[in-house]
């Protein structure tokens, strides 16, 4: 099985490495501490207090081993702030063709961890961040989606 490399930026793969940190050290410390609360409420089998705790360690473990995956599993990519064409790291504004209305729709290329706040994200080697690397604003792309060929107009890059 290949293994997935993960392109992150420096900045990115520290904050990473400090939330793997601060999950490791004091997250399980304390739902350590929450589990044996509950526990010793009594009657596990309808305990919610303990099955709650139990939860939300398993989502904690599951977030600790991908992290893991990305630190292990990482190449480190420079973001040029100058670049006029599309790159990782890049927020590109698209509007798609045929769309009525002709509103924009804002997507980030990179990896989920490193998206801003309220924008979609497209991992570059996703059909449509595939599609959108080295094109510049003004550029109509196409790529495949499940319904079908789709083609975009970049109307901004930032």
């Amino acid at each position: 099985m290949a293994v997935e490399i993960h392109r992150v930026t420096q900045e990115t793969l520290d904050k990473l490495k400090a939330e793997y940190h601060h999950l490791t050290t004091i997250g399980r410390t304390e739902i350590a501490r929450v589990i044996e609360s509950a526990r010793s409420l009594g009657d596990l089998s309808e305990n919610g207090d303990y099955h709650a705790a139990k939860d939300s360690q398993g989502k904690m473990e599951s977030r600790i081993r991908q992290i893991d995956q990305v630190i292990r599993h990482h190449e480190i990519v420079e973001r040029d702030e100058n670049a006029q064409v599309v790159q990782h790291a890049s927020i590109v504004d698209v509007v798609y063709e045929g769309d009525a209305d002709d509103d924009s729709q804002a997507f980030f290329i990179g990896s989920i961890e490193e998206r801003p706040e309220d924008v979609l994200v497209a991992s570059p080697t996703s059909p449509l961040g595939a599609a959108l690397l080295d094109h510049a604003v003004g550029d109509v792309v196409e790529y495949d989606a499940p319904s079908g060929t789709l083609r975009v107009k970049i109307v901004g890059l930032r």
